[in-house]
């Protein structure tokens, strides 16, 4: 890795050397153009170089720090780039784009409102851990988009008071998975669910319905003790300090479980991601190289057991038939480059599969934030565009944030590939029907 993207390099934090490296790669894009229509930093780009007569050096810092701040880590530019490594040019924009947030991180003058919203998206375990415990209160505080305490959270912390946000369970899912009955005799695989803080505080019964996907299939299940938020906000917004922190300890409390026997498997996209693809960057070392070899997407698994010589699943389907599905493939499940796995599975299920790819606009924290709202809310028109076309009964995606996402665009509640699985087999939770 060049010492561009590297944070462990002295360079990194340099903004003079960042800047240099921002006026690089936007004159290589800029004659390139080939990503004009993914996010709105191409767009704006290109027509600040196009306001300097195709002069990349002439742009401003403050030009330049617009392309940045518009970028919200989708990937879908990295997948696409013909420049990426090992290409002499060595360019990875949405790395290049977290490099310069770390080093706004680290410039002197951030308002108090944008650090605060950075402690209150980065600190999601407690958050969380409060927020469960406090449900009922907390739920209609926040769960009504436009309403005084909304609005105040937005003065203090710049979350859009129209956002919805999703809704906080009553009950942890490591709670519910401490006490839960049964289990699996002579189990022909066993995994550690890393439930990240989606399924953990937010919604339960995607993990329930996974633990009873697996268990139908004789996979036995267990939880790595310790482990918390995979830290994708700290990244994003540029702290590196606190993510390297969380990214460590996760890593040592994963790694514990790979060398036991048991693979990793992770129900949202983003969480996937960081452990597969930044962890080793982060916190680089054999054991953030062992948890990302042995790190899989829920469904991604349970095709590939299903694939395997000699395995196969359990396609003994008695419960709900699934009929026509919507299948939202978000931006961060395309860019683990695994192809469509929760399509694969919802079709083995018996589903026609009808495949959306358009983003939702919420990438992270990024669509949550005053300043990107309306933004947000654009980026995601073609994808509800392209929902409606389908025809579908029924909408499923991986992404929680992007299935709240839909919901606030359509009105419609999309379920995780786990759940309508479970369904077909009977055996999905009571809060999941």
């Amino acid at each position: 890795m060049t010492t561009t993207y590297d944070p462990a390099s002295p360079r990194y934090l340099v903004e003079s050397d960042l800047r240099e490296e921002l006026r690089r790669v936007f004159d290589i894009c800029h004659g390139c153009r080939l990503c004009f229509n993914l996010c709105p930093s191409f767009p704006t780009l290109f027509d600040s170089v196009d306001g300097h007569d195709g002069d990349v050096g002439a742009m401003s810092d403050a030009e330049q720090d617009k392309v940045v701040e518009e970028c919200y880590q989708c990937k879908l530019c990295y997948l696409k780039c013909p420049y990426v490594p090992p290409h002499e040019w060595e360019l990875d924009f949405p790395r290049l784009m977290m490099r310069a947030h770390a080093v706004a991180q680290v410039r002197p003058g951030r308002s108090v409102k944008v650090r605060a919203a950075d402690e209150l998206l980065g600190r999601s375990d407690l958050v969380g851990r409060v927020s469960v415990a406090a449900a009922p209160l907390v739920n209609p505080l926040i769960g009504r988009p436009g309403s005084l305490v909304r609005k105040a959270m937005g003065a203090v912390v710049g979350i859009h008071p129209e956002r919805l946000l999703p809704p906080y369970a009553r009950e942890r899912f490591s709670t519910w998975f401490k006490r839960r009955p049964g289990g699996v005799e002579s189990p022909r695989a066993e995994v550690s669910v890393f439930p990240t803080c989606f399924i953990e505080y937010m919604d339960p019964a995607i993990g329930k319905d996974l633990v009873a996907v697996y268990e139908r299939n004789h996979i036995a299940c267990s939880l790595p003790a310790g482990a918390r938020c995979c830290g994708a906000p700290w990244l994003h917004m540029g702290d590196v300090a606190r993510f390297r922190r969380v990214a460590s300890a996760n890593v040592a409390v994963l790694a514990a479980a790979v060398r036991a026997g048991r693979d990793v498997v992770v129900a949202q996209p983003t969480c996937a991601y960081v452990v597969k693809k930044d962890y080793p960057i982060y916190a680089a070392g054999v054991d953030a190289d062992l948890v990302a070899e042995h790190c899989f997407d829920a469904s991604e698994y349970l095709v590939n057991e299903h694939r395997r010589d000699g395995g196969g699943l359990d396609t003994d389907f008695r419960g709900e038939r699934p009929g026509t599905i919507a299948y939202h493939l978000s931006c961060h499940y395309r860019a683990l480059g695994i192809g469509a796995k929760g399509r694969d599975l919802l079709q083995l299920a018996g589903a026609e599969v009808r495949v959306v790819e358009r983003c939702s606009g919420i990438d992270g924290t990024w669509g949550y934030r005053s300043e990107h709202y309306d933004e947000s809310r654009k980026v995601a028109r073609p994808l509800v565009r392209e929902l409606g076309a389908t025809g579908a009964t029924a909408v499923c995606g991986d992404c929680h944030l992007a299935n709240t996402a839909i919901l606030e665009e359509t009105g419609i509640r999309p379920s995780h590939p786990l759940q309508i699985f479970a369904r077909a087999y009977g055996v999905a939770s009571p809060s999941s029907r």
